[in-house]
C-alpha cells in the first residue's frame, strides 16, 4: 500500500538540536520528555519538509542552535507512494534557506510533490475566536496541502497588493498605474479564491464520508469586504471601483486577503467561536483528520501529521479515539507530550521517544513501546 513516512530524519544546529538522528519505521511516533527539552523542534524540522516556514513561521536566520550560530541543517530521507527520496533543507549563517531533492537544488514548492505536511499544535487552539488572519493562514495551509502551486499564487498575489498600496499611500491617483497591478492581482485573486472553495469542498467530503469520534464543523468561506466578486472579472472591477476608497485608507480593501473561514458545530448549529475550549479543540482536531483523509484519497497517501501537545483539552477516551483514528487514517503521525503515560494505547502501535535536556542540548533516546 503507498505510504508517506520519514524512515530516517537528521538534524544538525537546529534549534535545541546540536546533533540527532532518528531510525524510523513509518509507524506514527510518540515523543516525550519534559518542558522545554526540544520535542517541539522535532516537529519544526519534519514541517519545513514541505513548503512554506513551517509550523513555527520562523526566518531562517532565527532557526539555527545558540549560541554558536552556525548554519543548521534537516535531512530526511522519505517513502512516498513507492519511491524513496533525500530531502535536505537549511541555511549558513545571513544567508536564506535553500532546499536540496535527491541531491539536487531545488525550490520550496518542489516539495509539496513529494510530501504533504499538516499540523496541529497549541498556538491554533485560539484559532475560532483570534482575528480573521489566523483563519486564512490555517485555511491557506490546508489548501497547500492539497495544491502546492497554492503559495505562487498567494505571494504573486501579495507582491502585487504591496505594490498597490505603496500607491495608494502615495496618493498616486493615475489609473494607468493601477490597471496593471490590479489585472494581475485578479487573475491571481480568483485563483487562491477557487483553490480555497475546493479545498473546502474536499473537507466538507471527508467528513461526511467518516466514522469518528469527533464532531464535524460546517465551514464557510466569508467575504469581510463590501464587494461582490466572483472571478477575476468580477475582482477586477471591484478594484477598480474601490480606488477612491481605498485611496481614502492607504491600503487595498477587497480581495482574497479579507476572506474568513466561518465553521460551525453541525450537531449543535453554533459557530465555533461560541463554542466551549474542549469542543473548540475537538472541531480542530476533526479537521486535521479530514484533511488527512481528503489527502489519503486525493494524494495517494495519507499525509505527514504533526500533532504538538494534542492531549490538551482531550480526557483519556477522546485521546484513545484519536489515536485509533491515526491508525486507521494510516498516517506517519508525530505526536509530542510530557510523558509516556499519555500514549499508553499506542503501546506496540506506534514508535516511543524520549527527549530530554542533558548540559544545554536536547538529548534524544529510542525507547520500546514507551
Amino acid at each position: 500500500m503507498p505510504r508517506l513516512a520519514v524512515t530516517e530524519l537528521t538534524l544538525s544546529h537546529f534549534r535545541s538540536h546540536r546533533m540527532a538522528r532518528l531510525s524510523l519505521d513509518g509507524r506514527p511516533v510518540a515523543i516525550y520528555g519534559a518542558n522545554g527539552a526540544g520535542k517541539t523542534n522535532i516537529l519544526e524540522a519534519v514541517s519545513l519538509l514541505s513548503p512554506g516556514r513551517g509550523l513555527r513561521m520562523a526566518a531562517a536566520d532565527e532557526i539555527a542552535r545558540r549560541p554558536e550560530h552556525l548554519g543548521w541543517k534537516v535531512r530526511a530521507v522519505v517513502e512516498s507512494l513507492h519511491q524513496v527520496h533525500e530531502l535536505e533543507t537549511g541555511a549558513e549563517p545571513g544567508a536564506a534557506r535553500v532546499v536540496r531533492i535527491d541531491g539536487k537544488s531545488a525550490t520550496q514548492v518542489a516539495l509539496g510533490r513529494i510530501t504533504r505536511v499538516i499540523w496541529l499544535i497549541p498556538a491554533m487552539d485560539r484559532l475560532w475566536i483570534e482575528a480573521a488572519e489566523g483563519r486564512r493562514r490555517f485555511l491557506d495551509r490546508v489548501v497547500l496541502s492539497f495544491e502546492p502551486g497554492h503559495a505562487e499564487a498567494v505571494l504573486t498575489y501579495e507582491k502585487l497588493m504591496r505594490q498597490r498600496n505603496r500607491l495608494l499611500k502615495d496618493q498616486v491617483s493615475d489609473a494607468g498605474w493601477y490597471d496593471a497591478l490590479e489585472s494581475q492581482m485578479a487573475d491571481a485573486g480568483a485563483q487562491i479564491q477557487a483553490n480555497r472553495h475546493a479545498a473546502l469542498d474536499r473537507i466538507g467530503a471527508a467528513q461526511a464520508d467518516a466514522e469518528t469520534a469527533f464532531p464535524a464543523a460546517d465551514l464557510s468561506l466569508i467575504a469581510q469586504d463590501e464587494a461582490d466578486w466572483v472571478d477575476a472579472d468580477s475582482l477586477r472591477q471591484a478594484l477598480g471601483d474601490g480606488r477612491r476608497r481605498d485611496l481614502a485608507a492607504g491600503r487595498t480593501l477587497v480581495g482574497p486577503h479579507r476572506s474568513d473561514l466561518g465553521a460551525v458545530y453541525a450537531e449543535k448549529g453554533v459557530a465555533a467561536r461560541q463554542c466551549s475550549t474542549g469542543e473548540q479543540k475537538a472541531l480542530l482536531v476533526s479537521l486535521i483528520l479530514a484533511n488527512a483523509r481528503a489527502l489519503r484519497d486525493d494524494f495517494g497517501a495519507p499525509p505527514l501529521l504533526l500533532l504538538d501537545e494534542v492531549s490538551a483539552h482531550l480526557d483519556a477516551d477522546r485521546r484513545a479515539a484519536l489515536y485509533d483514528e491515526l491508525i486507521a487514517v494510516g498516517a506517519q503521525a508525530w505526536l509530542t507530550g510530557t510523558g509516556a503515560e499519555l500514549f499508553q494505547t499506542l503501546a506496540g502501535r506506534a514508535q516511543f521517544v524520549e527527549v530530554s535536556e542533558e548540559a544545554g542540548e536536547s538529548r534524544i533516546h529510542m525507547r520500546d513501546g514507551g
